[in-house]
């Protein structure tokens, strides 16, 4: 037998040929399977958000805690505050500031009755007078003439108007007893006062003057009025 010859030149001489067997886990039709699928992958883990990790931290916090019974309450409506007197004396202020404007004539008209007495400048606002009256402005500075001379109780009038004028005051007291325990059982300084406030160069520094309220002296005091 004669060996067989080969071809000259076999281009496709070493090519392997590919196999047709299936590779391993690919189903065939009509042919089981040569080994099993390899098994899903795991699910991922679901995450713990942030909300959680907080609801789970307060009510490991408050888990022994009981609720309060407590009976329904019923609440009565704030009544409301009452005015004061800082509040009336700004409106007080207010009020003054336009009279003060109106009339400023240095003219007063002074009325005595009594025990009492009262001065503002001609043309005054009767309101503000009648503020004054009721005790409605702040004291800012006082004097007392218990003691004093005449001469004396004069000088320290004028010192506390000058003084609490530059001090930018507005409503000062003078003290001047009633003079139930002098020697004439009557009062001594008392019907001086209303003249050194509305004559001279004091009377340039006042609006108005009055017997004091209680509250602040009574008949044995006088409260009087500044200007700015």
């Amino acid at each position: 037998m004669t060996k067989k010859e080969e071809p000259f030149n076999n281009p496709f001489a070493k090519l392997k040929v590919a196999s047709k067997e299936p590779a391993k886990g690919v189903a065939v039709p009509g042919r089981p399977p040569t080994s099993k699928p390899p098994p899903p992958p795991p699910a991922p883990s679901k995450k713990r958000s942030v909300e959680d990790d907080e609801a789970a931290m307060f009510l490991e916090a408050v888990g022994g805690v009981a609720p309060v019974k407590v009976k329904p309450q019923r609440v009565d409506p704030t009544a409301p505050p009452p005015k004061t007197i800082e509040r009336a004396g700004e409106e007080a202020e207010s009020l003054t500031r336009l009279a003060e404007l109106i009339a400023p004539d240095d003219v007063f008209e002074v009325d005595e009755d009594g025990e009492r007495v009262e001065g503002h400048v001609r043309g005054f606002d009767a309101r503000v007078l009648k503020r004054l009256k009721a005790g409605e402005f702040p004291v800012d500075a006082s004097v007392d003439l218990h003691g004093l001379k005449k001469d004396e109780a004069q000088k320290a009038v004028e010192h506390l108007v000058q003084r609490s004028r530059v001090a930018g005051h507005r409503c000062v007291v003078i003290v001047t007893g009633r003079g139930l325990h002098s020697e004439a059982a009557a009062p001594v300084l008392k019907p001086e006062v209303p003249g050194w406030l509305s004559r001279g160069r004091t009377s340039k520094q006042v609006l108005a003057f009055c017997s004091a309220p209680p509250q602040h002296g009574g008949v044995g005091a006088i409260v009087v009025l500044l200007r700015r």
